[in-house]
C-alpha cells in the first residue's frame, strides 16, 4: 500500500488558510493544531484516518483545559490573583498548568509520583513549578488516589489555593469546544471519533460539540488494560496519560458506542510503526488510539470519515516507548497485535490482558453488576 493510494480514496480536505497570527500571549499559542491523514500503518488496509495532532500545542492537548479551568476559576473568584494552583498530574496537564501559571501569574505545585519521566520533571521545574512526589500508592486507589490525597493535604496548608480537579471539573469538558470547532473547519464531516480516555475531558467535550452537527457520530473510547474506567478491575498500569484507578465523573459513558482496551506492548508497536511510516507519532495514548483507528478504517465503508485525537508528541518518551532497553526490560519488544481485537459481551466477563473491545459501555458506579463485583473484590 502506498500513501498515494490512500489519498486517492480519502479526499484531501482544506484547512484554515494562511499562517496563524503573531501571538501576543502564551494562550494565543494554544489551538489551531494541524490534522494529518494517517494511512492504515498497522494493518495495511486501503483506507486510513485523520489525526488531530495536539502535540503541536506548547505542552500537548491539556494546555486547552489548563488555561480554561484557570481562567474560569479566576472569573468566578475561586482563584484570587497570585494565589497558588495545586493539582495532581501524571504529566501532560502539568505542562498545561505550568503554562497557565506563567500566563496568569500563579505559582503552581504539581503532585506526581515516581513514574514521572525525568525529562518532564526537569522541564516542569524549569518552567517554575514546584514538584511534590508521593512515595507510595494508595492501597486501593493506586498512585492516582495517593496523589489526590496529597493535593488535599496541601490545599489545607495553603490558604486561597485552588485545585482544578481535572477528573471531575466540568470546565475540563467545556475546554474542548474549540478543538471540536477546529475539526469541523478542517475536515468537515466527522463520522467516527476515536479518543483515549483518562479524565474523560476531551472525549466528552469534543463529542458533545460534534454531535450538534453530526447526530449520528460514533464515539470510540480507548483505555489501557488494568484501568477501572469502563468496569475492569484496577491493576498496575505501565501506560501513563490514559486509564485510571478511580472513577472520573467527566467520563460521558452514555456517549460511547464502544470501548477498546490496549496493552502496553501493542501501543509501543503502533507508536513505532507510526514513526517509521508517517513521522507523526507520540506517547502511549497515541499508539493505542492509532491501533484502534486503523482497525476501524478496515471495518467501515470507504466513505466513513474517522478522526483520532493524538494528545501529544514523542519527545518525553525517549526513555520508555523509544528505548529498546526499557522495552526489553518490560517485555514490550516484538509484541505484534492481532489483526482483530478480542471481544467481550460485557466489561466484567473476564479480565483483559491484550487488545479487546466491548460494545456495551456502562458506568461502573451505577451498574448493579459492577457494583456487586467491586464489593466482592474488597
Amino acid at each position: 500500500m502506498t500513501n498515494t493510494s490512500v489519498a486517492a480514496r480519502v479526499p484531501v480536505l482544506a484547512g484554515p488558510a494562511g499562517a496563524p497570527p503573531a501571538a501576543r500571549s502564551l494562550a494565543d499559542l494554544v489551538g489551531n493544531t494541524p490534522v494529518l491523514l494517517i494511512p492504515d500503518v498497522c494493518f495495511g488496509g486501503a483506507d486510513g484516518f485523520w489525526a488531530k495532532l495536539e502535540g503541536h500545542n506548547p505542552g500537548g492537548i491539556k494546555d486547552r483545559p489548563a488555561l480554561h479551568m484557570v481562567a474560569c476559576a479566576r472569573r468566578r473568584g475561586e482563584l484570587a490573583p497570585g494565589r497558588p494552583i495545586i493539582e495532581s498530574t501524571s504529566g501532560t496537564l502539568g505542562l498545561g498548568l505550568a503554562l497557565a501559571g506563567v500566563a496568569y501569574g500563579h505559582p503552581v505545585t504539581l503532585v506526581t509520583d515516581p513514574g514521572l519521566e525525568p525529562i518532564l520533571h526537569r522541564l516542569l521545574v524549569a518552567y517554575g513549578t514546584k514538584i511534590d512526589v508521593v512515595e507510595r500508592p494508595h492501597p486501593t486507589g493506586g498512585w492516582q488516589q495517593a496523589r489526590r490525597d496529597r493535593v488535599q493535604a496541601l490545599l489545607e496548608e495553603h490558604s486561597g489555593a485552588y485545585c482544578p480537579d481535572q477528573y471531575h471539573n466540568p470546565d475540563n469538558v467545556a475546554a474542548y469546544e474549540r478543538l471540536a470547532l477546529e475539526l469541523i473547519e478542517q475536515v468537515g464531516r466527522v463520522d467516527v471519533l476515536v479518543c483515549s480516555v483518562g479524565t474523560g475531558g476531551h472525549s466528552a467535550g469534543v463529542s458533545r460539540v460534534l454531535r450538534d452537527s453530526f447526530p449520528d457520530l460514533r464515539l470510540v473510547g480507548v483505555d489501557t488494560i488494568a484501568s477501572t474506567i469502563f468496569g475492569q478491575p484496577a491493576g498496575r498500569r505501565l501506560m501513563r496519560g490514559l486509564g485510571s484507578s478511580i472513577y472520573p465523573r467527566n467520563v460521558a459513558y452514555d456517549a460511547f458506542s464502544e470501548v477498546h482496551w490496549v496493552a502496553p506492548g501493542e501501543a509501543v508497536w503502533a507508536c513505532r510503526r507510526l514513526a517509521a511510516a508517517r513521522f507523526a507519532t507520540g506517547g502511549w495514548s497515541v499508539g493505542a488510539v492509532a491501533l484502534v483507528a486503523s482497525w476501524l478504517s478496515r471495518h467501515t465503508t470507504s466513505d466513513t470519515r474517522i478522526v483520532a485525537i493524538f494528545p501529544d508528541g514523542p519527545q518525553r518518551y525517549w526513555n520508555s516507548i523509544y528505548d529498546n532497553d526499557y522495552c526489553a526490560e518490560h517485555q514490550l519488544l516484538d509484541v505484534v497485535p492481532a489483526c482483530n481485537p478480542d471481544a467481550l459481551d460485557h466489561p466484567t466477563d473476564r479480565v483483559v490482558r491484550r487488545w479487546t473491545r466491548c460494545a456495551q459501555v456502562v458506568d461502573p458506579l451505577s451498574h448493579p453488576k459492577l457494583v456487586g463485583c467491586r464489593t466482592a473484590q474488597r
